[in-house]
C-alpha cells in the first residue's frame, strides 16, 4: 500500500516543491520502500512506494512515453494481466507492475475503463500538454483518498487527511466510486451497480457463491513478496484462510518431512491474554496447517498507543478506535516478521448482513437497504480502520469480500435469502457455502465485533480510563467545546480531544462519519427495534441475541 500526495494550479514552483515534499513525508509510512517526484510549472505529484509487485521496476511517477501523461497510484489492480488484452493500440511498456496499465486504459477508453477495473485504488493521472489532471478513487473506497483546496484555489490531493490540514482551508474525504476532472470541478459516479438502487431478485446459489468467493481471493493473492492472512477465530477470516491455504502450493521436501507448504501461509492473531479471538484463531490456524503467529497485547499497551492510533486511522469513532488499536499493534509485528501484504475479512458483514442488529430487520427490503447504507459507510470505518492501521506499518491489507466482481455477485442475490433469524444465524448463506471447508464451531460460531472478540475487558478499560480523563463536568459542557458532533460518553469525549490536538480545523472533523450507533447499526436502523432507546455503547454485547458463552450458536 503507498502513499500519494498532489497539488495542482501551483503559482510557485520551488515553493510548492518544497511542500510538497513536507506533505510526502507526512505518508512515507504506507510506502516505506522508495520515494518518487514529478513536477512541472502546474503541478507536483509524489509517491512513497510498498512494493509488492514487479519490486524492482514499479516506481512512480510512471510516465507513458508516447502521450507524456503521468500517474501515481496507490493499489493493487488484481485483473491487470486480463486487461493488458483489452488494448487496442501498442504501448511502450516500462514496467511489469500492475499499475502501469492505468496510463494506456485511459489513453484508449477515457473514465470509462475504471468500470472494467476489479482492484483498489485511488490515483492522479496527470497532462502535461493539457494542464488536465483526472483523479479516481475505488468502487468502495477500500484505498483512502483526501481531496482539499487553499485559500489561493490550489488544488491539493493525498492519501491521508494529514498531508492536506496544514495547508487547505476545505478538505474532504474524496468519495468511493467517483472520478474528478480538474477542469470540471465536480464529481462523477463511475461505479453504479444495479443493487444500490434496486432491490435484487436472485436466489441463492451456494456453489456460484463459493466459486466467485474463492475467485476474488485467488486474484488477490498477487504479489511478488511474503504474504500472510489475518484470522481472528470467526466465520469471515476462517473461510479467507482456507481460501488461501487451498490455492497455496504444496510440495514434498523429503521422506522424513511429511508435508510442507510453499509459500507458507503465515496466519496472526492478537488479542488480550486468553481472549476469544487467540483461542479460535489457534483452533482456525491448526486446523488449516498454517505457520501461526499469535501476538498478545496488555490493556496499558494498547491505551498507550491511542494517541498514535488516532494520528494514523484520522477518526474519533469509538468503535473504530477500539478494533484500531490491536490491529495497529498487531501490524508492527507482522512488519517485523518481514510481511509486506495480509488478506483479511472485513466487508463480509456489510455484504450479508452479519451484525447481530440485522435480527431485527423488519423486511427483506429493509435488511437490503442497510447493507447498502453500510457498505457506502465503509470508507469510514472498517476500510479505513483496516488500512490506515496496518499502511502504519507498511504493511497492506486486501479485503477479497469486497472485491469488486464478488461484491457485485453477493449482492445480487434475494435479500430475503440473506435474512437471518427464526433458527438461522447471521450469515447463514455464507456459512452454508462453506459446508466441509472448516469445522462446524468455526463455521457456526456467532459474531464477534474485532473490538469484543481481542477480549472483553479490552472495551471495559476503555471505558473505565476515559472516565479518569474526564470530568463529569467536562462532559455536561461538551456541547461548548465541542459544537459539531458532539460526544456523549466520558470515552467519545476521550477520543475526541485527541483528535482535536493532531486535527484541530473544522474541516477535519467533518471528515468523520457521525450518528448514533448500536453494534455496528447505522442511525436509521434505531427505529428497527425499542432496545435500541437509552443505549449509547457501540459493542455488540449490548444486543440481545448476543451470547456470553463465545462459540456458542
Amino acid at each position: 500500500m503507498c502513499g500519494i500526495v498532489g497539488i495542482f494550479g501551483i503559482k510557485d514552483a520551488q515553493v510548492t516543491r518544497s511542500r510538497t515534499l513536507k506533505m510526502a513525508s507526512l505518508v512515507r509510512h504506507r510506502g516505506p520502500d522508495w520515494s518518487g517526484l514529478y513536477d512541472d510549472d502546474f503541478c507536483v505529484l509524489a509517491h512513497e512506494r510498498l512494493s509488492i509487485v514487479d519490486i524492482e521496476h514499479g516506481a512512480q511517477p510512471l510516465k507513458d512515453i508516447i502521450t507524456k501523461r503521468v500517474l501515481a497510484v496507490n493499489g493493487e489492480i488484481y485483473d491487470h494481466k486480463h486487461l493488458r488484452t483489452l488494448l487496442q493500440k501498442q504501448h511502450q511498456w516500462q514496467t511489469s507492475s500492475d499499475c502501469e496499465v492505468l496510463l494506456y486504459l485511459y489513453d484508449e477508453f477515457g473514465p470509462e475503463f475504471l468500470s472494467k477495473i476489479d482492484g483498489i485504488f485511488a490515483f492522479c493521472l496527470y497532462d502535461p500538454t493539457a494542464k488536465e489532471y483526472f483523479l479516481a478513487r475505488d468502487h468502495i473506497g477500500i484505498v483512502p483518498l483526501y481531496i482539499g483546496w487553499d485559500k489561493e484555489g490550489l488544488t491539493y490531493v493525498a492519501s491521508e487527511m494529514k498531508a492536506l490540514e496544514p495547508y487547505c482551508e476545505k478538505l474532504q474525504e474524496f468519495p468511493p466510486g467517483h472520478y474528478y476532472f480538474g477542469s470540471a470541478k465536480q464529481f462523477v459516479r463511475w461505479y453504479k451497480p444495479q443493487w444500490m438502487d434496486q432491490k435484487p431478485t436472485t436466489p441463492i446459489s451456494y456453489e456460484k457463491l463459493r466459486e466467485e468467493l474463492e475467485k476474488s481471493v485467488k486474484k488477490q493473492m498477487m504479489c511478488d513478496v511474503p504474504y500472510g492472512v489475518l484470522i481472528s477465530g470467526g466465520l469471515d477470516s476462517s473461510i479467507i484462510a482456507s481460501i488461501i491455504t487451498k490455492f497455496s502450493r504444496r510440495r514434498v521436501e523429503s521422506e522424513d518431512q511429511e508435508e510442507a507448504w510453499w509459500p507458507r501461509v503465515h496466519s496472526f492473531s492478537i488479542g488480550l491474554k486468553d481472549s476469544p479471538d487467540l483461542k479460535f484463531g489457534r483452533m482456525v490456524a491448526e486446523y488449516l496447517k498454517t505457520v501461526h503467529h499469535e501476538f498478545t497485547y496488555t490493556v496499558q499497551e494498547g491505551i498507550d498507543a491511542l494517541r498514535d492510533v488516532i494520528y494514523h486511522i484520522e477518526t474519533y469513532d469509538v468503535t473504530t478506535i477500539r478494533a484500531s488499536t490491536p490491529m495497529y499493534l498487531m501490524a508492527r509485528k507482522i512488519k517485523s516478521l518481514g510481511i509486506k501484504m495480509v488478506l483479511s475479512g472485513e466487508g463480509a458483514d456489510e455484504v450479508f448482513g452479519g451484525y447481530l442488529y440485522f435480527h431485527m430487520a423488519p423486511s427483506a427490503r429493509e435488511f437490503h437497504e442497510e447493507t447498502v447504507r453500510k457498505l457506502q459507510k465503509l470508507s469510514k470505518f472498517d476500510c479505513l480502520r483496516a488500512n490506515k492501521s496496518m499502511a502504519a506499518w507498511g504493511v497492506e491489507a486486501r479485503v477479497p469480500f469486497l472485491g469488486k466482481d464478488f461484491l457485485d455477485y453477493a449482492m445480487s442475490i434475494d435479500p430475503k435469502d440473506k435474512m437471518c433469524g427464526g433458527g438461522k444465524p447471521e450469515k447463514y448463506i455464507l456459512r452454508k457455502a462453506f459446508e466441509g471447508a472448516l469445522p462446524d464451531f468455526i463455521l457456526w460460531r456467532q459474531k464477534e465485533q474485532f473490538s469484543d472478540g481481542v477480549g472483553y475487558s479490552w472495551i471495559d478499560s476503555l471505558k473505565a480510563y476515559a472516565q479518569e480523563k474526564v470530568s463529569d463536568e467536562m462532559i455536561q459542557q461538551a456541547s461548548q467545546r465541542f459544537p459539531l458532533h458532539t460526544p456523549t460518553t466520558k470515552e467519545a469525549y476521550f477520543y475526541r480531544s485527541i483528535f482535536e490536538e493532531l486535527f484541530p480545523s473544522k474541516a477535519a472533523a467533518l471528515t468523520v462519519e457521525h450518528g448514533p450507533s448500536i453494534a455496528c447499526s447505522t442511525p436509521t436502523a434505531y427505529r428497527w427495534s425499542q432496545q435500541f432507546k437509552g443505549l449509547a455503547d457501540p459493542s455488540g454485547r449490548t444486543i440481545a441475541v448476543h451470547h456470553k458463552a463465545v462459540g456458542s450458536i
